[in-house]
C-alpha cells in the first residue's frame, strides 16, 4: 500500500508530530510505502491566488476551480500543487494529521486542501461523493485536541465531534471519492501525563495494523439520486 501522509503542526517536537513518526514507523515496518508531506516544514504556500497560475484561461477575472483545470490541462499549474497533486494521486491511503484549531483545521492545511484538490480531476460537475476523482482511495483522520472525550456528543458542551469535523470527513474527503475511515483522535492530549501519552501512541499503532479490516463511513450514493439529484423514490 502506498500511504502519503500531511502533517500540519507547527512544532517539531509536538505530539502530532510523535504521531506522525509513530505512523510512518508502523506503516513503513508493516511494508507499505510511505510519503509525508510535513506542511510546516516546508513552508508551504496555504493562500490560493492567481500566482498559482504560470498561464490563464481568462486573463481579466480568475475563476480559481476553472483556472485549476486549466494549469492542469496545460501544465502550467505551480510546481508546489503539482508536486503535492502528484503524491495524492500516487498514493492509497491518504492520512491528515493536526491538532485542532478552533474546531477545524490548521490553516495551512485548509490551505492544502483548497489548492491541491483541484477541480476537473478530483472533483467537478457530478463527479462526486462515489464518483470523484479519488474514488478507490481511502482517508484516515488522526487528530489532537484539548478538549476531554466526554465535552462531545448530542448534549455535551461542544456538540458531537462528527458534526464539528463534517466539512472534512464529508464535505472534503468523502466529497472527492474516498473511502473515509474512522478517524482516530487523541484526547485531552496537552494535559494528559506522560505515560498516557504513550498509551495514545500505542492505541494509534495498533490501529495502523487493523487498517485493512475497517469499514469505511456511509455517505451518500449518486445512485440514489435522480440527474436533477432528487432522492429516487423507492
Amino acid at each position: 500500500m502506498k500511504v502519503l501522509i500531511v502533517h500540519a503542526h507547527p512544532e517539531p517536537k509536538s505530539f502530532s508530530a510523535a504521531l506522525k513518526s509513530t505512523a510512518v514507523e508502523e506503516l513503513e515496518l508493516q511494508g507499505h510505502q510511505v510519503q509525508v508531506s510535513d506542511l510546516y516544514a516546508m513552508q508551504f504556500n496555504p493562500v490560493a491566488s492567481t500566482a498559482d497560475f504560470a498561464s490563464r484561461s481568462n486573463p481579466n477575472y480568475c475563476v480559481y476551480a476553472l483556472e485549476q483545470r486549466h494549469g492542469v490541462e496545460s501544465g502550467t499549474i505551480a510546481h508546489d500543487i503539482q508536486a503535492e497533486l502528484d503524491k495524492l494521486l500516487w498514493c492509497d491511503l491518504l492520512i491528515l494529521n493536526f491538532p485542532i484549531f478552533w474546531f477545524s483545521t490548521p490553516a495551512i492545511l485548509k490551505g492544502w486542501i483548497d489548492r491541491v484538490l483541484v477541480s476537473g480531476m478530483v472533483y467537478g460537475g457530478k463527479r462526486f461523493y462515489d464518483r470523484g476523482g479519488l474514488k478507490g482511495k481511502r482517508a484516515l483522520v488522526c487528530l489532537t485536541l484539548g478538549g476531554q472525550e466526554h465535552m462531545f456528543g448530542v448534549e455535551s458542551i461542544h456538540g458531537p465531534l462528527d458534526i464539528m469535523l463534517r466539512p472534512l470527513l464529508r464535505g472534503t474527503l468523502a466529497y472527492t471519492g474516498m473511502g473515509v475511515l474512522e478517524p482516530f483522535v487523541g484526547w485531552h492530549i496537552p494535559y494528559i501525563s506522560q505515560e498516557s501519552r504513550l498509551q495514545v501512541l500505542e492505541s494509534w499503532r495498533t490501529r495502523l495494523q487493523t487498517l485493512d479490516d475497517e469499514p469505511t463511513l456511509s455517505f451518500p450514493s449518486l445512485d440514489d439520486f435522480d440527474e436533477s439529484l432528487h432522492r429516487r423514490r423507492v
